[in-house]
């Protein structure tokens, strides 16, 4: 059974819980929990916050899934990163306080570069870039932020990329281009400087 689930599509596997049958969900969240504990985790730098989260997620993926509210054809992944995004920024919300990591309105392009030894001065530089670039990225098109999002902070390859999106890998790779060309064009528009030093 457990060979036949894995050659199942992330759609089939959710008609096949909707259906009634648990294996459907089971497998599921074992083909993503890696990537979506990693995602919270990196968010809120907290194992137990993240494990927390993680949970109240896919409580929310499976109200979700019975009562028929998913309808994100051949995009379960994104749609359950969304959901955990949501979640922690509710979160922090709750606690009258977001992490340097996450903002308001978006993602932390600069999250994956640590400055440890950086001063006061160019952490505000950072911080302020930061705010300014998230503003920009939720004015690309969802299908160009949906492929830079899972890039450049899921870290997922552009075959995973185009497998999620059910589109080919040059396509993802087309949408990326797309994207990095839009945010240079954007950044020039709302003339945000990028120099830190």
């Amino acid at each position: 059974m457990k060979t036949t689930l894995n050659a199942l599509s992330d759609q089939e596997l959710i008609h096949l819980y909707q259906g009634g049958d648990e294996s459907g969900l089971k497998e599921l969240i074992d083909r993503y929990k890696s990537k979506i504990y990693t995602f919270i985790y990196t968010k809120v730098r907290d194992e137990f916050l993240a494990e927390d989260i993680f949970q109240e997620t896919f409580i929310k993926v499976i109200n979700t899934i019975k009562t028929g509210g998913y309808n994100e054809e051949g995009k379960f992944l994104p749609w359950v990163l969304r959901i955990a995004y949501n979640m922690i920024i509710d979160h922090f919300r709750k606690e009258k306080r977001l992490p340097n990591v996450v903002s308001s309105d978006g993602f932390d392009i600069f999250e994956v570069l640590r400055f440890a030894e950086d001063d006061a001065e160019k952490k505000m530089v950072r911080s302020q870039i930061s705010a300014d670039l998230q503003k920009i990225i939720q004015l690309l098109p969802d299908d160009q932020k949906e492929v830079l999002i899972m890039r450049h902070f899921c870290d997922m390859s552009f075959k995973e990329i185009a497998d999620i999106t059910n589109v080919s890998i040059n396509t993802a790779l087309g949408r990326m281009r797309y994207a990095l060309s839009n945010l240079r064009r954007l950044i020039e528009e709302h003339n945000i400087s990028f120099q830190l030093y």
